[in-house]
């Protein structure tokens, strides 16, 4: 065969090889796994890039650590506060009873009303997450945070001023109050802060909120001591300290922004929420976050808050409202507040002075703060799931064997300083993990609309199973002894492995894709992610941001998540 004639056979080829259809499927199919592989390499660099932008600014730690300061702080401090001074607000309830009846006050009766003063602290907390979703909608997360410092000094005049008035009464309502407070606090906080948080930032931002309740606690330990204001003439000023914390918020945080999603999805003020994202994040540049913020409210335009009923109804969220019930649950039935009881005996036992154990007791504190603290600088490098896992399952390890060493005590001179040794190490194993996550899960793994429900359902089940303890535990201790800490451990351990085998990891992800993570165990889809992949689908074939817009609103419309 000729040159000549070979170059045409080449070319009558080639042109034959273009008409073939099915060549032309092949050319289509590399040419969109082409751009398949760019579009990711193009997202991979844009996450890279964010991650690099992702830092901390002034007004992030600002609205974070005055939120906190004003909200979780005082829980933590009025969950110890009635500690130390407790033999002298008995001390005034007989005096009151003695000058209004003539007689002194039966034990029993004293007993009933200083039960009810501690524990009417949890049922306040719960009537505070009952109003918080009515009060964050209209007011906003901010404002809502602003409005709850009115609880907070009122309470505190109440306790404050109950000894001079010589009414005990005041001094219950004062701590029913600040039940209120700390029910609404911790409910409105962890949502402020889950969505004023970029991704890469949102676990250790959400763990400001544990690490403050610590400090709360330290604070109302150390105030509590006989040199400071742990006197019977002082004790009232432990109450007044309350208003400290809550004038601080009220002076600084108005100078702070409000949560953008917020004003995205519940006010529909865009430009504010541009606004907010920059005073935040600190860059003039926020598309990438309005983008992906916009992409949701599209979705959410038409929708409506669910409420409890609906969102427990749901069957895109089910097992998120299972998880966040058995988290909420296993953080107030570990048994941490059983350590608190025994942590005088243990001590006593291990040959420390009962004049030096108050003292001895703020390591308790101390150690608990250092761990929060711990768990912030790392949640962003382990993940949430081998904290909160980590955390229950060296608890119920460090249970056992502190059972046993209660129990063998008397046999060896060491064996009381293991008992110690035990205690620090499931109160620093608690607030590594299970002390905090529990409130950050909640804001990460529900959508925008159902997100207040959801902190209503896991602040009523934090309260109750708060309220639960509070009662039960003295019989659970009068009937088992020390081997009642097998009944933590094991609510440790179920904790553990249901989150092993349930919760996936929520690090660095958005809310849509924690949600499409639980859609697989729901075996059920939202609607907004099939209108997500319905978008997506139309821009890969290349039809306009219009036409998108103009499908999503229709898909969306009358939706409820």
């Amino acid at each position: 065969m000729s040159q000549h004639t070979a170059g045409h056979f080449r070319l009558d080829t080639l042109r034959n090889q273009r008409k073939d259809p099915r060549n032309n499927k092949i050319c289509r199919s590399e040419k969109q796994t082409m751009k398949f592989k760019e579009k990711e390499a193009a997202e991979n660099r844009d996450s890279h890039v964010a991650r690099k932008k992702a830092r901390w600014t002034c007004s992030l730690v600002g609205a974070s650590l005055v939120g906190a300061f004003g909200s979780s702080f005082l829980y933590g401090y009025n969950l110890s506060v009635v500690n130390a001074p407790a033999p002298y607000i008995k001390a005034f309830y007989n005096a009151s009873w003695q000058r209004r009846h003539g007689q002194p006050i039966g034990a029993d009766t004293l007993t009933l009303l200083w039960s009810l003063t501690v524990s009417i602290f949890a049922i306040g907390g719960l009537v505070g997450t009952f109003v918080v979703k009515g009060i964050g909608k209209f007011l906003g997360r901010k404002s809502t945070l602003l409005v709850n410092n009115g609880f907070a000094v009122a309470a505190a005049l109440l306790m404050a001023c109950a000894l001079q008035a010589g009414a005990f009464e005041m001094m219950i309502v004062g701590r029913f109050i600040m039940g209120v407070d700390g029910g609404i606090a911790l409910s409105a906080l962890p949502m402020y802060l889950s969505e004023i948080s970029p991704k890469e930032k949102r676990g250790s931002l959400g763990q400001v909120t544990a690490v403050f309740i610590c400090i709360g606690v330290l604070t109302g330990q150390l105030l509590g001591l006989p040199q400071l204001l742990g006197k019977e003439s002082t004790w009232p000023y432990l109450f007044g300290v309350i208003m400290v914390p809550a004038f601080t918020q009220l002076l600084i945080l108005p100078c702070l922004p409000e949560s953008p999603r917020y004003l995205l999805f519940e006010k529909h003020d865009e430009e504010g929420a541009v606004k907010a994202f920059q005073t935040l994040l600190g860059r003039e540049d926020v598309s990438q976050e309005v983008e992906e913020a916009l992409a949701e409210s599209r979705v959410h335009r038409n929708t409506r808050l669910v409420s409890v009923l609906e969102l427990l109804r749901c069957p895109f969220a089910r097992w998120q409202v299972v998880t966040v019930v058995i988290t909420m649950a296993c953080y107030q039935l570990c048994g941490l507040n059983a350590i608190w009881f025994y942590t005088n005996s243990i001590f006593g036992a291990a040959g420390i002075p009962a004049e030096k154990i108050p003292y001895v007791t703020l390591s308790t504190g101390g150690i608990e703060t250092l761990a929060a603290i711990f768990s912030g600088l790392v949640i962003e490098r382990l993940g949430r799931r081998p904290l909160l896992i980590g955390g229950f399952g060296l608890m119920a390890l460090f249970f056992g064997t502190l059972t046993i060493a209660l129990t063998l005590q008397d046999r060896a001179p060491w064996v009381p300083y293991l008992s110690i040794v035990c205690v620090l190490a499931v109160i620093a194993s608690f607030c590594s993990g299970p002390g905090g996550i529990p409130f950050i899960l909640t804001g990460e793994i529900f959508q925008q609309s159902q997100r207040p429900a959801a902190f209503i359902i896991a602040g009523t089940v934090n309260w109750l199973s708060n309220f639960a303890v509070g009662l039960l535990f003295p019989f659970i201790q009068k009937s088992l002894d020390t081997y009642c800490f097998l009944v933590f451990a094991t609510v440790c351990v179920t904790g553990a492995m249901y989150l092993y085998l349930v919760l996936p990891e929520t690090k660095n992800r958005t809310y849509t894709e924690i949600s499409q993570a639980f859609a697989k165990r729901n075996k059920a889809y939202p609607p907004e992610e099939k209108i997500g992949s319905l978008v997506m689908d139309e821009k890969s074939n290349g039809r306009s941001g219009a036409d998108s817009s103009c499908t999503l609103n229709n898909e969306a419309k009358d939706g409820i998540v």
